[in-house]
C-alpha cells in the first residue's frame, strides 16, 4: 500500500526550522537547510528538503546556489517560479546590504586590513574564490568583484575581466586576492604567474595592483611583502 505524505509532519519540520533560526540565527544550520528555509517562503505546502539537497549537490555550496541563474536553478525538480522567490530575494537583500557597508568607507591601507576584511568574507569558503578589490585614491574600498570560483588558473582569470570591473567603477588602484581552503597560504607557481600577468596589464592601463593577498581562515600572505609582486 502506497504511503501518503503527512502534511502535519511536514509543517512541523518547517516550524522547527523556523524556530531554530529565531533562537540561534543560522548557527548550526547546514547549507541545504538554509536553502530549504528560503524555498519555503514561496512554497507554503510543499516539502523542500530534497530539492534543497539537490541544489547543494549540483552547484557545490550555499553561495553557488544563490549566485546561480534562475534557468539553471529551475532544472532541479521541484524548483519553479514560485519557490525560487525566496532564494533571489535573499540574494538581492544581501547584495544591497553589502553595498551599504561599502558606502560607509572601508579603508584598506595595509595587508593586515585587507586580510582581516577578506577572512570575514571568503576566508572560510570550501572552494577558492578569486576576487578583486577596487580602491579610490585614499585606498577606500569602492567595490568587491568576484572574478572566478575554483582552482586559480591563468586561463580563467583574464585581464579583460579584472580591469573591466576596475575601469567601470573608476578605480585608482586594485588589490587582487583569493582564499586557500586549507590553512596554508603559501603561493603556488600559478598564483605568482597570475599576479605578474595582471600586473603587466595594469601598467598598460594605468591601474596599479597594490598587492595580491592570499587568505585562509586563520592566516594570510602578502605577495608584495614577500617580494613576489
Amino acid at each position: 500500500m502506497k504511503k501518503t505524505k503527512d502534511p502535519q509532519r511536514k509543517m512541523g519540520h518547517r516550524k522547527r526550522l523556523r524556530e531554530k533560526f529565531l533562537q540561534n540565527g543560522l548557527n548550526g544550520f547546514l547549507d541545504y537547510e538554509v536553502i530549504e528555509l528560503l524555498l519555503t517562503l514561496g512554497t507554503p505546502r510543499k516539502d523542500c528538503k530534497q530539492m534543497a539537497k539537490e541544489a547543494i549537490k549540483k552547484f557545490g555550496g550555499l553561495r553557488e546556489v544563490l549566485d546561480s541563474p534562475i534557468p539553471d536553478l529551475q532544472k532541479i525538480k521541484g524548483i519553479g517560479s514560485s519557490n525560487i522567490f525566496g532564494l533571489k530575494l535573499f540574494q538581492a537583500v544581501s547584495e544591497r546590504l553589502a553595498k551599504e557597508k561599502i558606502s560607509k568607507k572601508i579603508t584598506l591601507d595595509s595587508p593586515e586590513a585587507v586580510a582581516d576584511f577578506l577572512q570575514k568574507s571568503i576566508g572560510r569558503e570550501k572552494k577558492e574564490h578569486f576576487v578583486m578589490l577596487s580602491l579610490d585614491t585614499s585606498n577606500n574600498l569602492i567595490k568587491i568583484s568576484n572574478i572566478s570560483v575554483g582552482t586559480l588558473d591563468a586561463s580563467l582569470v583574464h585581464p579583460r575581466e579584472v580591469f573591466n570591473e576596475a575601469i567601470q567603477c573608476s578605480a585608482s588602484s586594485i588589490i587582487i586576492a583569493h582564499n586557500h581552503p586549507s590553512d596554508s597560504t603559501e603561493p603556488s607557481e600559478e598564483d605568482i604567474t597570475v599576479s605578474k600577468r595582471l600586473q603587466e596589464a595594469g601598467k598598460i592601463l594605468g591601474i596599479s595592483i597594490l598587492d595580491h593577498i592570499i587568505v585562509s581562515k586563520n592566516r594570510y600572505k602578502s605577495l608584495k611583502e614577500s617580494k613576489l609582486l
